[in-house]
């Protein structure tokens, strides 16, 4: 997945989450971070993150300008378990190119990106504290700081890219040779990416970590973290910091991004931010606009406290007290018709 946090998520991560289960009541949306949360959109959530940005990059060694156009998508659908989505995340780039030695023009686009992959959340530490009772004398043993806090949730993603041959944005070649002629053709390259996402909630604070191996099967193989700091002010506003390092042959670089987001509704989210690196080859700065939307077709929340030794003791004393209210159902029609037949003797 083309830098993400998943993923990422990107990210920006509204911290509505819930201890009690993945699904929330309000959408859980990755932008307008890269990185990706730990945590899915809950079982049949369909959701789509899409926003574009505009943005210019100047190249002191090549001598150029460029101005860019950027649209960028995901597509999430939690599937099967609580714990697991899909996804689909890419992104379309249009760069004009202006070379200031002689001041013409060009231009190119393509896609940068093109993933599919699945996230899945393996260790949530919040369902364990979740079930811890509550010390009824002390406010600070509830609500004070606990080491075991900084234990985050985990999830791994793993994915697919394809990617044109010959697309000079990603700086992917073209490998395809035909067998009886030996002419080059253009191909598709497909390649892995695997990703691990921490996720920690304090409070109204959200911390994620995302690290990330891109396209390792390639020669344009490349390594990223991404750090990103949410904080929510109120049930509808939440502000981030995010920074990313991102190592490859081709490209390198340190970026930092801000911004914020807005609930507008329950399953709807609109947000904002702006990217700068710190390096001139090239600079860039980037403007980014962008929508959350979700499809709630969830029926059943599966409540994490009903998972485990816990649980299984609960739905078997809900067995058990659904089967004796049966019982004294039965008995009750039982001592109904005696009682009828004892009348009319």
């Amino acid at each position: 997945m083309k830098i993400k946090q998943a993923g990422i998520f990107f990210l920006l991560l509204f911290s509505y989450l819930s201890v009690f289960s993945q699904y929330t009541e309000t959408i859980n949306s990755n932008r307008p971070g890269f990185s990706q949360g730990a945590f899915s959109v809950g079982t049949q959530i369909l959701q789509f993150e899409a926003g574009f940005g505009l943005g210019k990059e100047d190249h002191n060694l090549l001598n150029t300008e460029t101005s860019a156009f950027i649209i960028d998508y995901n597509i999430r659908y939690g599937v099967w378990k609580e714990e697991l989505e899909v996804s689909l995340t890419g992104a379309y780039q249009s760069n004009s190119i202006t070379l200031l030695e002689n001041g013409s023009t060009y231009k190119e686009s393509n896609f940068t990106s093109n993933t599919l992959g699945a996230k899945y959340l393996f260790f949530d530490p919040y369902r364990k504290k979740e079930l811890d009772k509550p010390n009824l004398y002390s406010w600070k043993a509830n609500n004070g700081f606990h080491w075991k806090d900084l234990i985050p949730a985990i999830s791994i993603y793993a994915g697919a890219n394809f990617d044109q041959a010959d697309n000079s944005l990603t700086h992917i070649p073209n490998n395809e040779i035909t067998f009886f002629t030996g002419e080059v053709e253009t191909g598709m390259e497909i390649s892995p990416t695997i990703a691990i996402a921490t996720q920690n909630n304090w409070g109204s604070w959200v911390f994620v970590i995302n690290l990330i191996g891109e396209r390792f099967t390639l020669d344009e193989k490349s390594y990223s973290y991404i750090l990103t700091l949410t904080h929510t002010f109120n049930a509808k506003l939440s502000a981030f910091i995010e920074n990313q390092g991102i190592k490859s042959d081709f490209y390198a670089d340190q970026i930092l991004r801000g911004g914020a987001a807005f609930l507008v509704t329950n399953d709807f989210q609109i947000d904002a931010a702006v990217l700068l690196n710190f390096k001139d080859t090239p600079s860039r700065l980037y403007g980014r606009l962008g929508v959350s939307y979700r499809f709630d077709m969830h029926k059943k929340d599966e409540f994490l406290e009903d998972k485990g030794k816990a649980g299984r003791k609960k739905k078997k004393e809900e067995k058990n007290t659904s089967r004796k209210k049966k019982e004294d159902k039965k008995s009750k029609r039982k001592d109904s018709i005696d009682t009828e037949g004892d009348g009319g003797n």
